[in-house]
């Protein structure tokens, strides 16, 4: 029963991580643009949710290295946010803690 709860944790949080980065593109849904205005900035504010949905996939089928990625994702999240003028701790949390987290739980889970 804990070797199911171990195998679909990560799984199930890695969705839950691309549905929620993905809520983040909703804000370039405006009443004064049409259709075809909102389509590329969609397309751009999505980029990250697919990135992540290629990395569940990668991580769904080899564990660690999709672990390992995981966690060097969080890492860069936090190299990039220290570099930018919008430096906020609770965000650096949000962001790479589920990140790491996951990572973690791909990285040690026994087989």
């Amino acid at each position: 029963m804990f070797k199911k709860i171990l195998f679909w944790l990560p799984r199930v949080l890695s969705v839950l991580l691309v549905i929620f980065i993905s809520i983040f593109a909703l804000d370039v849904f405006n009443e004064y643009h049409s259709f075809s205005e909102i389509i590329i900035p969609l397309f751009l504010h999505l980029i990250p949710s697919l990135i992540l949905i290629a990395l569940a996939i990668v991580a769904w089928r080899w564990e660690r290295i999709g672990g390992l990625i995981y966690i060097a994702f969080g890492i860069f999240y936090i190299i990039t946010m220290k570099r930018s003028f919008h430096f906020n701790l609770s965000w650096i949390l949000t962001i790479s803690g589920p990140l790491f987290l996951i990572g973690l739980l791909f990285v040690f889970r026994k087989k």
